[in-house]
């Protein structure tokens, strides 16, 4: 087995050397051939830290470089692409944290493991946050580097699957959206674009937001957009299982751990390796459990009910939600402090559909379009939204969000004709050819009403020009005057898509 490496608690504290071991278990996979094509970096001042280092990783079979200075260290990732650097917190030319910043700006795909010997919930959520991967306190053995290092180059092999994937998928359908999100409100549009920062990395996200806000929308466009989108997404309702279940379902359980378990069963948890765990109402789930899965956030050491041993190492992004208040949760004592801020990296707040009373009837038209095509036919005519039927939308409270509006579309597509549907009419929409500003109100903020105004004259102004250009995007953007990835990138932020606008003259 390994030795430990020592720590006096101190940064600069001096360490023992790292002696080869092999885990329990390994990532699967990984075969000595891609082992081989992964380049790491180990950046570190103590000699005998750095040396042990890349003894155990060129023992399993990696690419490894050292740099034992920080102004060496700054040069050499400006120069060069890593796939992992393993960087330490304190170094004394250069801070980690600013080499941490100058990696990820000249290489932004670079997984950046911190290494630090003196952790605190403070310092780990400022790395985390920063961009690091995960970090790697000091002492420790060679098993938890290869461990660590492992998951970490899973997490490289899956990336460059998803590159190869989103790269298909582009010659195959252009530039369109794996996800639909629509919405043009800016609160909304704050919330998708913090999604769409967060994606590109493996930072735990903290969604909250009102039931039928589109909580679990938000977290499937941050997987999308991910380097794990060729994996799964697992999800789990932490409030709809009893907590026995609840357990054997995310780590799985081992034969004859109780009654009824007549064989092995992997979990959730390495259902979703190298993808995506979508935790549901985590407020809803029991302490014990809580403590169990700040272990695999920690390790990636899964161990099944029942087993005495790992049973599986696993490389998982998580991502939590909930229509609680978290922090309420935290102080009474039903959500652990620490499983909180490990899951809350970045949070991401949803707003309920009545503070964003601009995107009701964009919403509404798409619902509509949906479930008219759904239940009644491609062939019958598409009714349309009356301007006064509008208005009876956006007056309502909308107390379950998006989702009850989504039923509300869909009962009357169901249930009634066309022409006894109270909120639906056979009169078109007005032609576009002129826009008519929104009310100002001057108890909005400048910002927020001069913001409000811009969109919903992007809105409107992308509708028209890619209708009347009928769907074809190259002859839109030269009637905007800008190329096609300025209006791909306009009817993203809007949440348009050429299909539906399209289909409204059909």
């Amino acid at each position: 087995m390994a030795a430990a490496t020592s720590d006096s608690g101190s940064p600069r504290a001096s360490q023992s050397r790292v002696t080869p071991a092999r885990p329990a278990v390994t990532m699967p996979h990984m075969t000595p051939e891609l082992k081989a094509s992964i380049r790491i970096l180990v950046v570190d001042d103590e000699r005998s830290l750095r040396e042990s280092c890349a003894s155990v990783l060129q023992y399993e079979g990696y690419q490894v470089s050292l740099c034992s200075r920080g102004e060496e260290a700054r040069e050499t990732l400006k120069r060069n692409r890593f796939d992992i650097v393993l960087l330490d917190l304190y170094m004394e030319e250069v801070p980690g944290l600013r080499l941490l910043r100058v990696c990820l700006e000249a290489h932004p795909d670079t997984i950046v493991i911190i290494i630090t010997g003196n952790p605190s919930v403070d310092s780990s959520l400022e790395v985390l946050r920063a961009g690091a991967w995960d970090y790697l306190p000091k002492p420790f053995s060679a098993t938890h580097l290869q461990i660590m290092l492992g998951r970490a180059a899973h997490a490289v092999i899956v990336a460059r699957e998803s590159k190869m994937v989103r790269a298909e998928f582009e010659r195959e359908h252009g530039n369109s959206e794996l996800i639909t999100v629509l919405g043009a409100a800016p609160a909304f549009r704050r919330a998708v674009d913090l999604a769409r920062r967060v994606a590109s990395t493996d930072a735990s996200v903290f969604i909250t937001g009102e039931s039928g806000s589109g909580k679990e929308l938000i977290a499937q466009f941050i997987h999308h957009h991910s380097r794990r989108s060729s994996r799964p997404l697992v999800a789990i309702n932490c409030a709809a299982l009893p907590e026995p279940l609840l357990e054997s379902e995310m780590f799985g359980h081992c034969k004859g751990a109780f009654t009824g378990a007549v064989r092995d069963k992997p979990g959730l948890l390495e259902a979703a390796n190298g993808g995506t765990l979508l935790l549901d109402e985590l407020v809803e789930m029991s302490k014990p459990i809580q403590a169990k899965l700040l272990r695999v956030i920690q390790d990636g050491v899964v161990r099944r009910v029942g087993s005495e041993s790992t049973d599986a190492v696993v490389n998982v992004r998580f991502i939590a939600c909930t229509n609680r208040n978290p922090e309420e949760a935290v102080r009474a004592g039903t959500l652990r402090e620490d499983l909180y801020y490990r899951l809350r990296v970045v949070p991401v707040h949803v707003p309920p559909l009545r503070d964003r009373p601009a995107d009701i009837r964009l919403l509404a038209e798409y619902f509509l379009a949906h479930y008219w095509t759904r239940h009644r036919g491609a062939t019958t005519p598409l009714p349309k939204f009356s301007d006064a039927a509008a208005r009876a939308l956006r007056a309502r409270p909308w107390k379950g969000n998006v989702r009850e509006l989504q039923n509300v579309v869909e009962h009357m597509v169901v249930l009634l004709e066309p022409d006894n549907i109270p909120a639906l009419g056979d009169q078109p929409l007005d032609d576009g050819t002129t826009w008519v500003p929104p009310e100002v109100s001057t108890e909005d903020p400048y910002y927020a009403a001069r913001d409000r105004l811009v969109a919903e004259f992007e809105l409107h102004y992308l509708t028209q020009v890619i209708t009347q250009a009928g769907g074809n995007m190259s002859r839109a953007a030269r009637t905007a005057g800008v190329d096609r990835t300025t209006l791909y990138r306009l009817m993203e932020r809007h949440g348009l898509h050429r299909k539906l606008l399209t289909s409204k003259d059909d």
